[in-house]
Parts: C-alpha cells; sequence; structure tokens
C-alpha cells in the first residue's frame, strides 16, 4: 500500500502563484509515474501534469507554460508549481500513482483562485 499526502493549497488572486506537494510514504517517485489531477468543482477530475518515472514531465494544454512539475526523490516528493494562475483553476488538486496494479489517490488539496 502507499499513502499519498497533497498540501500547498490555498487563497489566491489571479495571476499569483502557489506550490503544491504530494509526499508519497514510500520511495515511488523515481520508479513510477506520479500524477497531478484537478477536480474543478462540479467536473470530473482531469489530468493536468505527469512526472514520468524518467524524470520527464508533459502537461495539459490548459497549464502549460504555466505549471511546472518535478519531483524530489530523496524526499519521496513530487512538486506543482503552479505559476500565472486563473480562476478556472480553482477546485482540489490531486496527486496518483499506479502501484502494483492498483490506484492510489491522495486526499487532495483545495486551491482556490479570485479574481
Amino acid at each position: 500500500q502507499v499513502q499519498l499526502v497533497e498540501s500547498g493549497g490555498g487563497f489566491v488572486q489571479a495571476g499569483g502563484s502557489l506550490r503544491l506537494s504530494c509526499v508519497a510514504s514510500r520511495n515511488i517517485t523515481s520508479t513510477r509515474n506520479m500524477y497531478w489531477y484537478h477536480q474543478a468543482p462540479g467536473s470530473r477530475r482531469e489530468l493536468v501534469a505527469t512526472v514520468h518515472a524518467t524524470g520527464r514531465t508533459s502537461y495539459a494544454d490548459s497549464v502549460k507554460g504555466r505549471f511546472t512539475a518535478s519531483r524530489d526523490s530523496a524526499k519521496n516528493t513530487v512538486y506543482l508549481q503552479m505559476d500565472d494562475l486563473k480562476t478556472e483553476d480553482t477546485g482540489v488538486y490531486y496527486c496518483n500513482a499506479w502501484v502494483g496494479g492498483s490506484k492510489y489517490w491522495g486526499q487532495g488539496t483545495q486551491v482556490t483562485v479570485s479574481s
């Protein structure tokens, strides 16, 4: 089993920045793809960023150029640096990983962007 714990959410004005963190209970960040999802109010979760096991990162078009995903495997942690935030970025952000054929989610962290 793996536990994922997100933190770093908060309330910010449009154009501001936040950095989210996701700490894993085991050292999986260098051996598994780690995913960041966004769930806007009333919507389903959507993938916004991936930190691949190789270290490569990929992004949804909606956040490309504004969000930067990274990892610190020594700390079992992945990050999501969110810059130039927009009101549509409001929602809950979840960390996700597949381990041993099972999908694991964190509890999520709320981000609210005001205009």
